[in-house]
């Protein structure tokens, strides 16, 4: 994907910035931004972009990504009027604290941790626990102390094993505005369409290009062919339906876009190393 830059808006003379958002929906843009972000989200589920990574959203996950990495969250909307989400969202940029801050020998540690969050990285456990109370305390808190939970964070993610990489690349292709407006159009248009049949030739279309320049340009930005980018989008929306209802696995199959039954064990073996069954029984044993 082409993401947009994206300004982080703070207070002049605050070194980063917590919020506590509740809101119809998150910013559904594919953007990046040179501060890290730590998101905790409280409400809400969805399909999220992270880099190379596709993968559903949950009530209680935390996301760490790292400077200038590429992402957005799409969120599954019920027919309500008064839905909304809720995260809390820490923004602190790399050298907050001073460029001599990450130099000296008792913070070595970070730069490399910064370094690894450019993949984003899942964080569980009680890494996560001891995380989220902090960041609650931050919302409430002004001056020092607030920087003081900062560096309580650092510590704990450099000390923890709880983490998990979402992103296969830390390398994003330069882009242009014109490039963000022209891919954000395919993303949305995927997601709107992914349980029907989708044509190359429908795709690149929308982008103004032949279907080859289409498929050579898609390639250079994101990494991956479109289709295999539209079979993970397909395939995570088969992994919520896994987990959160009870249909049999070819309705699934067709519900998330794939032609049959066996089509759909092929490629989620493929991309997840396990099939469909033996994901399901993860999450209910027995």
């Amino acid at each position: 994907m082409v993401p947009k830059l994206h300004i982080v808006p703070r207070p002049l003379d605050n070194a980063f910035s917590i919020r506590h958002d509740i809101v119809p929906q998150f910013g559904s843009i594919w953007h990046y931004h040179p501060e890290i972000e730590l998101h905790y989200l409280i409400k809400g589920e969805g399909i999220r972009f992270i880099g190379d990574s596709i993968g559903n959203f949950q009530p209680d996950d935390m996301i760490l990504m790292g400077s200038n990495v590429p992402h957005t969250w799409k969120c599954n909307i019920p027919f309500s009027s008064d839905y909304h989400v809720e995260a809390l969202v820490l923004h602190f940029h790399p050298e907050c604290l001073g460029k001599e801050f990450l130099n000296v020998n008792e913070t070595q540690g970070i730069s490399k941790l910064f370094e690894k969050a450019k993949n984003g990285l899942v964080i569980k456990g009680s890494a996560k626990e001891k995380i989220k109370r902090l960041m609650w305390r931050m919302t409430r808190e002004m001056g020092l102390n607030k920087v003081v939970y900062l560096l309580r964070i650092y510590a704990i993610l450099l000390e923890s094993s709880e983490c998990e990489m979402l992103s296969n690349s830390v390398e994003y292709t330069k882009f242009n505005q014109h490039d963000g407006n022209r891919m954000e159009k395919v993303l949305s248009f995927t997601l709107q369409n992914f349980r029907n049949k989708i044509l190359i030739d429908d795709v690149a279309q929308l982008t103004n290009l032949s279907v080859t320049s289409f498929c050579r340009y898609f390639k250079m930005m994101s990494n991956k062919s479109y289709f295999d980018f539209l079979t993970e989008v397909r395939l995570s929306h088969a992994c919520r339906l896994l987990i959160k209802t009870d249909l049999t696995i070819a309705s699934i199959a067709l519900d998330s876009g794939f032609e049959n039954t066996s089509n759909f064990y092929r490629h989620f073996k493929n991309v997840k190393g396990i099939t469909p069954k033996e994901y399901k029984s993860r999450f209910f044993p027995g």
